[in-house]
């Protein structure tokens, strides 16, 4: 299934793709697509729903993403060895684990706010991870039962935020906007190898990323299995698994994203994203 919600920000309605692409509303028979109905077995509900009895959402309508909300965005750091690389850091020799704010989460096709005293904000497309049930020292072998689903994300990153200064990186992830995902919740199976998809990101139609999730240096399963041991991950908890080489703080010079600037990126099977880059309202 690919499951999404759709409608003006704060006022989603669920829905689901037909088999001609089309977006189906479930509202009628469903609550929303997040944490607690996904914990209480909603993707099993919709399973038993033929998409073809379902309404038509309006044409154009906006897409939110694919989650109402999340109790945890986590995150992983340097997962590619060939984006380390171009970092200047050595391939992790086990994950490096961060967070995103919660708040951070947006729209695939919403705008991108670059937020105040920002002067490298930077793009990073990745493929992200939605849990299905509580997960607790689950074994690698057992990680894949508990996930629910994958989308893409932008794991939008303000590079100053990040490293300078104290140098912490929930500083430079979590701004308003800096966690478009989207556009749909693919469940595992839709997918036939989570582990090697294709992925790219252009900014303004140059392309900038292209990679796929074979060269991660740690898959969906051990990521799962591996944080599992650190916390309790919840239903509708978010890990985005990190980014291809590609991203503007690897150019030299490096390149950072402007007012105006426009995104696109996408990971195969599992839709595209596109944004513009807006300045701070403020």
């Amino acid at each position: 299934m690919k499951l999404l919600r759709f409608g003006p920000k704060g006022a989603e309605k669920p829905g689901i793709l037909d088999a001609g692409g089309r977006i189906r509303d479930l509202s009628g028979k469903v609550e929303d697509i997040a944490p607690a109905s996904i914990g209480a077995g909603i993707l099993d509900r919709i399973r038993s729903i033929n998409p073809e009895s379902l309404p038509l959402a309006p044409e154009g309508v906006r897409i939110g993403p694919c989650i109402a909300t999340t109790g945890h965005f986590i995150a992983i750091g340097l997962n590619y060895a060939d984006h380390a690389a171009e970092t200047g850091a050595k391939p992790p020799a086990e994950p490096i684990v961060f967070s995103k704010a919660p708040t951070s989460l947006s729209g695939p096709d919403d705008p991108v706010i670059i937020p105040k005293g920002s002067t490298k904000t930077d793009w990073e497309v990745e493929l992200a991870i939605v849990i299905g049930k509580r997960t607790s020292y689950v074994s690698e072998a057992e990680a894949p039962a508990c996930i629910a689903g994958y989308a893409v994300c932008n794991d939008v990153s303000e590079r100053a935020f990040q490293i300078e200064g104290t140098g912490q990186w929930i500083k430079g992830k979590s701004a308003e906007t800096f966690g478009p995902l989207g556009p749909w919740l693919v469940t595992p199976d839709e997918i036939a190898d989570v582990n090697n998809l294709d992925m790219f990101l252009d900014v303004n139609g140059r392309r900038e990323q292209t990679g796929n999730t074979r060269t991660m240096i740690f898959g969906p399963a051990f990521l799962v299995s591996y944080i599992s041991r650190f916390m309790v991950l919840a239903p509708g908890d978010v890990i985005t698994t990190g980014t291809p080489p590609g991203v503007g703080m690897g150019h030299k010079p490096p390149v950072y994203l402007k007012p105006g600037d426009r995104m696109r990126l996408g990971i195969a099977g599992l839709g595209e994203q596109n944004q513009e880059v807006v300045a701070w309202p403020g």
